[in-house]
C-alpha cells in the first residue's frame, strides 16, 4: 500500500506547484500567500509518504483529497484534478492493502511449506 499511497502523493505535489503557478494569476492573491499555502500542501504530500501506514495516515490522506478538491475554488481546473487524485487515492489504498494481504499469504505458506532446519 505505501508505495502506491506515495506514488499518487508525489504526483499531487507535481499538480499542487502547477496550481500555485496558475493562482498566481489571480490579482486578489499575494505571491506569498500562494507560495506558502501551496508549499504546505507539498510538503505535507511528501510527509505523508512517510507516515501513510501508520495508524491515521489513510484518514490524513483523505483530508489532503478533500483539500485538493476545495482548491478548486481558487483555481477551477483543480475541482476535476482533485476529483482524479482522489479517485487515484481510492485505488491507491484500496488495491494496495490487496496487496498487502496478498503478500502475507504467500510469506505464509512459503514459511509452512519450507522444510524445517534440524
Amino acid at each position: 500500500m505505501r508505495t502506491l499511497c506515495a506514488s499518487t502523493l508525489i504526483g499531487e505535489v507535481f499538480v499542487i506547484g502547477f496550481a500555485g503557478l496558475v493562482a498566481m494569476k489571480d490579482p486578489d492573491l499575494s505571491m506569498g500567500t500562494v507560495w506558502t499555502v501551496s508549499g504546505i500542501a507539498m510538503f505535507l504530500c511528501v510527509a505523508l509518504c512517510g507516515f501513510v501506514t501508520r495508524p491515521g495516515g489513510v484518514a490524513f490522506g483523505w483530508a489532503l483529497q478533500i483539500a485538493l478538491i476545495a482548491s478548486g475554488f481558487v483555481v477551477p481546473t483543480m475541482f476535476f484534478l482533485g476529483a482524479i487524485f482522489a479517485a487515484l487515492w481510492w485505488a491507491s489504498v484500496h488495491y494496495g492493502r490487496k496487496i498487502d494481504e496478498a503478500k502475507a499469504r504467500f510469506a505464509a505458506q512459503a514459511d509452512a511449506s519450507a522444510p524445517e532446519a534440524a
